[in-house]
């Protein structure tokens, strides 16, 4: 009598889905939205070096560098190395040519010091661009062991001429500043003089008391009473 009431309980039911059998699977869904990025993880430790790789190929080599355009300046001279003679005389020609160009160096050596700097022969003009009075120019020039600049000669004078700048156009020069005989003819240390370039109308005769002697732009010679004027000053070795 159960089996019987069983049995038509469960032909009840299966008509209206309530079957324990697994039915076929039903199509697949739509692809879902990406979630949020999961936070970062933490650095692993850092891996053994790898082996050493290969030796590369050998590159090209350079082009050389076109040589530069413009020469560099010219160095200081040395010192005069010590001159041995071989069964020479000392005292000879070639004694007298080393100790002239010794004494050239050393003349060299010491007017590289100046702004200006002209050489006529065996001698240089050298000044520091400096004005000042007569007096305050041989006072110069003797402190250092010099004298005030004389020109021998034309092309000396003209040389002189090359320390002009602006408008600044005189340089006193070593002629005694008192007259000798009635003229202007010697040196500070009363030597004659061997040249000249007195411009016209000079040395003027007029001044009968202490004058002083300067070089113009045009080369020229002229006396003035006005020792105490600013031009320039320029020494000789």
């Amino acid at each position: 009598m159960r089996l019987c009431l069983l049995f038509c309980f469960l032909c009840l039911m299966a008509p209206i889905g309530y079957s324990q059998l697994p039915g076929p699977p039903g199509p697949k869904g739509d692809k879902g939205d990406l979630g949020p990025a999961g936070q970062p993880g933490r650095l692993g430790q850092p891996g053994l070096p790898g082996s050493r790789g290969e030796r590369g190929a050998k590159g090209w080599l350079s082009p050389m560098s076109p040589r530069g355009r413009y020469r560099g300046l010219r160095g200081l001279p040395g010192q005069p190395g010590t001159v041995v003679m071989c069964g020479r005389d000392p005292f000879g020609p070639i004694g007298r040519d080393i100790d002239t160009l010794q004494r050239s160096i050393a003349k060299l050596d010491l007017a590289i010091n100046y702004d200006f700097v002209r050489r006529g022969g065996q001698k240089y003009f050298v000044s520091s661009k400096e004005r000042g009075s007569f007096s305050r120019a041989v006072e110069f020039c003797s402190q250092r062991g010099l004298e005030l600049a004389l020109p021998q000669n034309e092309e000396e004078n003209s040389l002189l001429t090359q320390v002009f700048g602006g408008v600044y156009k005189t340089a006193w020069i070593n002629v005694s500043n008192k007259k000798a005989e009635g003229n202007f003819e010697t040196d500070m240390k009363n030597q004659p003089l061997t040249f000249t370039k007195w411009g016209e109308g000079q040395p003027d005769k007029s001044i009968e008391d202490a004058g002083c002697t300067m070089l113009s732009e045009n080369g020229v010679w002229r006396v003035t009473r006005e020792c105490f004027l600013n031009a320039y000053i320029v020494c000789q070795l």
